[in-house]
């Protein structure tokens, strides 16, 4: 049986001190702050991030460059037989390119997972790795597993603030002047491999109410509908905005039974372009591993 490693990135929301506890690698991601270069938890903690953000710092992001990526692979593959590399969605960033290009020169070693994720689903199939590791599947198993998966999640994601959105380019001054005017909590979705608008809201409880009928909408519609016998991974994210987090889990439990719902914070990467004060609610079908 072939001896499998786990390696993601820090946009999982997996941290270093979780890493160790799950026996995987994660990659810290690289943020240009003022000019200067850091890395997610190693050098920039999230505390410090939310600072630079509030004090409207220059903040950008950056893959994880090919010398610490190769340096990773090669360190693992002197103990493990393959390496599942399993990073954000290849619709959001550039980084899933870059590492399976890289991969192409390990003779199979190394599988790049291109499954769309980002985020607390990107830690569900970071999580479905290590159990299909574990059942004694292959890497390039598990690859073809996850990838054949990819559209079995959702996401979608209130914007608190327009304003980080128009400093990235993604609206334009004059929608955001508008946006801010009418006090509007734009709905964002993920649904494969791209960030797209998916409804205006009044308010935050609109807002909230809007992200949770889509939810029950594609558990009933794309995953099998919502009972005992059809499990499902429900997930709330957040940037900064931890209250409102635990206050919508009560609100999600209370029209969604049954299930139970993971919080955590959304990765730096993408809180730097939707800002503080964000939810989201996310769902996974869970992976059945044989």
């Amino acid at each position: 049986m072939s001896k499998v490693a786990v390696v993601t990135d820090s946009n999982s929301g997996i941290t270093q001190a979780q890493s160790k506890e799950l026996g995987i690698e994660v990659l810290p991601m690289p943020f240009m702050i003022d000019g200067e270069t850091f890395y997610e938890e190693i050098t920039l903690s999230r505390n410090e991030f939310y600072q630079k953000l509030a004090q409207k710092a220059d903040i950008s992001t950056s893959q994880p460059s090919p010398e610490s990526i190769l340096e990773l692979w090669n360190t693992l593959l002197k103990e493990y037989d393959e390496v599942v590399h399993i990073p954000m969605s290849s619709g959001l960033s550039g980084s899933c390119q870059t590492a399976a290009m890289l991969a192409e020169d390990y003779d199979k070693k190394v599988h790049v997972v291109n499954n769309q994720r980002i985020s607390v689903t990107q830690r569900q199939s970071v999580l479905d790795a290590i159990a299909l590791v574990r059942a004694g599947k292959s890497g390039s198993e598990i690859k073809n597993i996850l990838e054949a998966d990819k559209f079995n999640s959702s996401i979608y994601i209130m914007i608190d603030t327009l304003y980080y959105l128009k400093k990235g380019g993604r609206i334009t001054p004059a929608a955001a002047a508008l946006g801010t005017l009418l006090k509007l909590k734009p709905v964002l979705q993920i649904q494969g491999d791209k960030l797209d608008a998916f409804a205006k809201a009044r308010t935050v409880n609109q807002a909230k109410s809007i992200m949770i009928t889509a939810i029950k909408n594609d558990i009933e519609k794309r995953f099998g509908g919502i009972s005992s016998e059809n499990p499902i991974y429900l997930q709330i994210a957040h940037t900064e905005n931890e209250a409102a987090a635990n206050q919508l889990k009560e609100e999600l439990i209370a029209q969604i039974p049954g299930y139970p719902v993971y919080i955590d914070h959304l990765s730096l990467s993408v809180s730097c372009h939707i800002g503080p004060g964000s939810l989201a609610i996310a769902c996974c079908k869970k992976l059945q591993v044989e």
